[in-house]
């Protein structure tokens, strides 16, 4: 312990607060936080540890601490840190979208569509889903048994879905709003459960069909049929009270842990989440935390179940909802569910190849080996081009080795020669490194760009002349087989990695940077291709025209759209045009 730690461990408070530790080159490496400062963070320096937490201990030059009125605003202070500083020893979920819901439009044509919010006051909204093919699933399946309106702008004539019974026709038909209602109550208890009626109506409507030799329809009913039992068998478990309720539990095994979630609303099963991590610390503070980083993104229900009373404990007055512990009946049953999740997942997880294992080990590793502090923040480039048209460049950051899609960028390449990659790599990160020079924002330790030494040595310029001449800079370079073959320095001299699971964490690096070029080149091109398509098509205006954007976000589904589909979006005489259109282009 250095004199500087003992200081700091004197200046310590009995008082509720954030403390961050810093390394001996002032980045923070660590951020938690403490009902009683003193107590938790002189432990750290005066009790004996081991692993993960020895060795963030001894990298640790000095800390600093910042007092709240109280746990609570606490939480809050450490969850915005760690976003802020994203310190390499903090064990945080995977960065993901907003959970998705079903809604239901509650006046009107009732009409289904996915959500990632709740706020919108003019539908009903069922969950949310673990994911969104979960909840697109559901659609698909809700669509096909109930007539519900399928198209955004309503047709002048009908479609096959009315043929098919599987829409009212509001298009030609007047539509009582009380066979509105009574439509709107059926999906709603549907999604509650009470799915007899419906099944039994499918199920008749099987057999009649497969009497009448009609076997293809019958085939699709059986279909329908099957996806009613396969909710049923999803939803076995059903709580009479119908309350809102997530039940965890976590498993521990050789430094990893594993945290699982049973999601119920409005007392059915809607999904199981399965996160696994690396151990740090006290299990149970990290399961809080855990818990806590999981309802930044998923709303809090009315009760939450955990297996350990002093999660329960530390969870209670820091988030809105019932925090309960089960020792019988069917919460215990459900619990031990969730615990047998998480053994499974870490029986999984073991079984895998584990490429994330000891990523900090293995960016260490990187360090040592192209002799450059850790690359804790690594900043990957690449262009995407066809024979110089639409041409884009992009931008990936992996921190801890994680991707942080937060930071990830997207470039339009403004220069004339759009062929000349090294040009436009030069270019793209002129642009992004004197900006964030400008702004006086972290810069990464380590970049990494698509190429050999010329494309290096035009990187290495450019960050130059953006005044980011500090950065280590090296290339991903490939053999004559077009497969990467290792990292090449600003001098030529080449690097290779004894250390499979590095070269394959590279390797994702890569890949991942490629993956988004080519998504945001593609994208471009699509819609240059689809905006040519859609001019000069008579009647086709700029709010049909995003319609359209909307409903066919890849040019391929536009040009395969059939006239029937373009009716059920469009007036008849705009969609007859655009359809004569797309089949003389070629």
């Amino acid at each position: 312990m250095n004199e500087k730690v003992k200081q700091c461990i004197a200046n310590l408070k009995h008082l509720p607060g954030v403390y961050l530790m810093h390394d001996i080159d002032d980045r923070i490496i660590y951020v938690g936080k403490a009902k009683d400062l003193y107590k938790r963070v002189s432990q750290y320096f005066l009790r004996p540890q081991s692993g993960k937490v020895f060795k963030m201990v001894t990298e640790v030059d000095y800390f600093e601490t910042i007092i709240t009125a109280n746990e609570k605003e606490a939480l809050v202070l450490e969850m915005n840190l760690i976003q802020k500083y994203y310190p390499k020893f903090n064990i945080l979920l995977k960065d993901g979208s907003h959970y998705p819901y079903i809604a239901l439009k509650k006046k009107g044509d009732p009409v289904l569509c996915i959500k990632r919010n709740s706020k919108d006051k003019n539908y009903d909204y069922f969950g949310p889903y673990p994911n969104s093919g979960a909840a697109y699933q559901m659609i698909d399946l809700l669509n096909k048994i109930f007539p519900i309106r399928k198209c955004q702008t309503l047709a002048k004539e009908t479609c096959l879905y009315y043929q098919m019974g599987q829409c009212l026709a509001p298009c030609v038909n007047k539509i009582d709003e009380e066979v509105f209602t009574n439509l709107r109550e059926e999906i709603k208890s549907f999604m509650r459960g009470n799915n007899d009626k419906q099944r039994i109506e499918i199920k008749n409507k099987m057999l009649e069909a497969s009497d009448n030799l009609q076997f293809e329809l019958a085939a699709e009913y059986k279909k329908v049929l099957d996806a009613i039992e396969h909710i049923n068998t999803q939803q076995n478990v059903e709580f009479k009270d119908r309350k809102d309720r997530d039940i965890f539990a976590f498993s521990v095994r050789q430094g990893y842990l594993s945290l699982a979630v049973l999601n119920f609303r409005r007392g059915l099963l809607l999904g199981r989440q399965v996160f696994t991590v690396e151990e740090f610390d006290d299990n149970e503070e990290q399961v809080a935390d855990l818990i806590l980083q999981f309802y930044e993104k998923y709303p809090l229900p009315d009760e939450v179940v955990v297996n350990n009373q002093n999660i329960a404990s530390f969870l209670d007055g820091l988030i809105d909802a019932d925090i309960m512990t089960a020792s019988k009946g069917r919460l215990q049953e459900l619990v031990i569910n969730a615990k047998e999740n998480a053994d499974n997942a870490l029986d999984q997880y073991f079984l895998s190849a584990r490429l994330d294992d000891n990523k900090l080990e293995m960016l260490e590793e990187i360090g040592r080996t192209l002799n450059i502090p850790t690359p804790l923040h690594i900043e990957l480039f690449d262009n995407s081009h066809i024979q110089g048209s639409s041409p884009v460049g992009a931008m990936v950051a992996f921190i801890n080795g994680e991707p942080a899609k937060k930071l990830y960028r997207k470039f339009l390449i403004e220069h004339e020669e759009a062929r000349d990659d090294i040009l436009s790599m030069k270019e793209i990160m002129y642009r992004h490194y004197s900006r964030l020079v400008n702004e006086e924002k972290p810069l990464p330790d380590l970049i990494l760009v698509d190429g050999g030494l010329n494309q290096v040595k035009a990187a290495v310029l450019a960050c130059m002349e953006a005044g980011a001449a500090s950065i280590p800079i090296f290339g991903l370079y490939k053999n004559d087989k077009h497969q990467t073959s290792g990292v090449i320095g600003p001098d030529g001299t080449t690097y290779d990695f004894d250390n499979k699971a590095i070269f394959f964490m590279l390797t994702r690096m890569q890949d991942e940077v490629h993956r988004f070029a080519i998504s945001f080149h593609k994208d471009k091109r699509s819609k240059a291709m689809k905006s040519s398509l859609l001019d000069d098509v008579p009647g086709l205006g700029d709010k049909r025209k995003e319609i359209i954007y909307r409903s066919y976000p890849d040019i391929a589904l536009l040009k395969s759209a059939s006239l029937e589909e373009l009716q059920q979006i469009l007036p008849s005489d705009v969609a007859i045009a655009l359809y004569e259109k797309i089949k003389n282009t070629h």
